[in-house]
């Protein structure tokens, strides 16, 4: 039998050093390591069949029991061995840990929840009680020595039982819906709120599960991920110089960073704003280093420097971001001004790209160009326009241009004020109770924007489905409650509409239709055929010295016939 040892044991190490179990890291042991750990097994096992064969004589025989001892023994020793070692240093570590923090319950039991456990159970921060999931099959059993004790409809009965006022969502690839419910009940019954990140993000590394965080409004206003056609995104910008003007706004830099990720030959930022510019190009510096980036400052007003741009980088995709934007800002004494940027700012550009032979351009327009009721609305209906007009005269560049509402975080927009206002300790201020808007998240606009550019065929208006409009009045609501107050301790006021504002927006005029593209989240629709004398006779106007609101407004109704200022605007 000695004989025999001498054969087993080198099999044995060799077994073990093919296997892998020498880079194992025994306090961080796992299901990896067990593989690792019946692979050696196998091999040791077929080592001692070997030894079988060989040894089998009349004066000595190699029990056959030991065909089945050997491998049971050997794995609930290098198995078994280091599982309790794993289990000591963690005790040692974190043991202390188990009866402190604060008690949370979990909602969700599949692999995010998981993850979450394992984090958790390192941390001082949070004590698990249990958790809830809709999924019947789980209630009862045990997820990390945590009881699953029910569905999310019983979350307020589970949070009072286990006197707990913290919760968890652990639902990192859960619809919005899912979402919203369990937010609603937890903070009906006065608990804080948080969520992990989604698993694409933990999978890709961007941050960890641990990375617990506040529920936002974004989440629960958040919609279903967008999918984008990269192989035809690709073909219009891969390789090619694309230029974007409004560079470091809300859209525009979203949209620079979605485009740098098909490798264009150059990146061209176009941006009036010194600080937006200088902000965009260091982000770039960091995080794509590799980029070809050109920052340029500039009025897309100023004729002379936009074609020093065009000239020199000759850029072969233009999207045309630059614009004022904010409603009741442009509504009283800048009606002119944003006649000049977002109209002339819109020509200028649209003529430069014609003239030096871009491919395409993109409009970036917005649904308050649909039946507009104020100054910003008839402009971006009226740069609109402009871009059909330039679509039909101009040779080989294809002009498209793509509507959507309100952006979630964007600059100007209801969140950040709402944030601001509540964090003075109110009150928030909202303008009527009925009054709706569509939100969409950045990147969603940005990546739509790209899909719609990429299979325009030129002359199109393509409408971004914006889902289901939101009643601002609950969107304030729900923020309130999510920054862990009632409605006695920040209350509401209703200050009245504002000039230019409408209580409802439309993404479609009463004389357009639509039809569906591939993409369901993308239609594309038709408006009222544009003059032949349109572009002469707006030069003409645009060549005009200042003007006041009045006038401005009455040439709008002339350029615009579906514009129809509000009933609160100013005379």
């Amino acid at each position: 039998m000695g004989w025999g040892l001498m054969f087993l044991l080198p099999a044995h190490a060799v077994a073990c050093r093919v296997a892998g179990l020498y880079r194992g890291i025994w306090m961080f042991a796992s299901l990896p390591d067990l593989k690792r750990v019946l692979h050696a097994v196998g091999l040791s096992t077929v080592a001692l069949m070997v030894l079988f064969v060989l040894y089998r004589t009349e004066q000595q025989v190699v029990p056959r029991s030991l065909l089945i001892l050997f491998p049971m023994l050997l794995l609930v020793y290098m198995g078994g061995g280091r599982a309790a070692y794993r289990m000591w240093k963690e005790h040692r570590l974190y043991g202390g840990l188990i009866a402190q923090g604060k008690p949370v319950v979990v909602v969700g039991a599949g692999t995010g929840a998981a993850m979450l456990l394992r984090e958790l159970e390192r941390s001082a921060d949070w004590r698990v009680v249990c958790l809830v999931d809709d999924d019947r099959s789980k209630w009862g059993r045990e997820l990390s020595g945590n009881r699953v004790v029910g569905g999310v409809d019983a979350l307020p009965e589970v949070l009072a039982l286990q006197k707990a006022s913290h919760v968890i969502l652990a639902l990192p690839s859960a619809e919005a819906e899912a979402c919203r419910r369990a937010t609603d009940l937890a903070v009906e019954a006065g608990a804080h709120v948080f969520t992990v990140p989604g698993l694409g993000d933990v999978m890709a590394g961007r941050v960890a599960i641990s990375s617990i965080r506040p529920v936002a409004i974004e989440d629960l206003l958040g919609r279903e991920p967008v999918w984008i056609d990269s192989l035809h995104v690709a073909a219009m910008v891969a390789g090619k110089t694309v230029l974007v003007t409004g560079a470091g706004g809300s859209i525009g830099s979203e949209l620079c960073r979605q485009l740098a990720r098909f490798e264009p030959a150059q990146l061209i930022l176009f941006e009036q704003s010194e600080f937006a510019l200088y902000t965009l190009e260091q982000w770039f510096s960091v995080h794509m280093p590799e980029l070809a980036l050109v920052p340029l400052a500039g009025d897309v007003k100023d004729a002379a420097r936009l074609d020093e741009a065009f000239s020199a980088y000759r850029p072969q995709v233009v999207f045309h971001a630059a614009a004022y934007k904010h409603v009741p800002l442009m509504e009283v004494g800048n009606a002119w001004q944003a006649v000049r940027n977002n109209v002339m700012g819109t020509l200028r550009v649209a003529e430069g790209a014609c003239r030096f032979g871009a491919e395409r351009f993109v409009l970036i327009s917005t649904d308050k160009a649909v039946n507009p009721t104020n100054v910003m609305g008839a402009t971006k209906r009226l740069a609109e326009m402009v871009c059909e007009a330039m679509h039909r005269q101009a040779k080989g560049t294809q002009f498209g241009m793509v509507r959507f509402g309100n952006v979630l975080g964007s600059t100007g927009s209801v969140i950040p004020k709402f944030q601001e206002q509540i964090a003075r300790g109110g009150p928030v201020t909202v303008t009527h109770p009925e009054i709706t808007r569509y939100f969409m998240s950045i990147p969603e606009a940005a990546q739509l924007v790209l899909q719609a550019a990429a299979m325009g065929q030129g002359g199109e208006i393509f409408v971004l489905d914006m889902g289901e409009p939101v009643r601002i009045v609950d969107l304030a609501r729900k923020m309130i409650y999510l920054c862990g107050y009632s409605d006695s301790e920040i209350r509401i006021e209703f200050s009245g509409l504002r000039p230019g504002e409408k209580l409802y927006e439309e993404l479609l005029a009463d004389a357009e239709q639509t039809r569906p593209t591939p993409h369901p989240k993308l239609r594309i629709a038709r408006g009222r055929a544009v003059e032949n004398e349109f572009l002469p006779n707006l030069q003409a106007w645009l060549a005009e010295t200042s003007q006041s609101d009045a006038l401005v407004r009455e040439a709008l109704r002339r350029w615009v016939p579906e514009y129809c200022p509000a009933a609160n605007n100013p005379s």
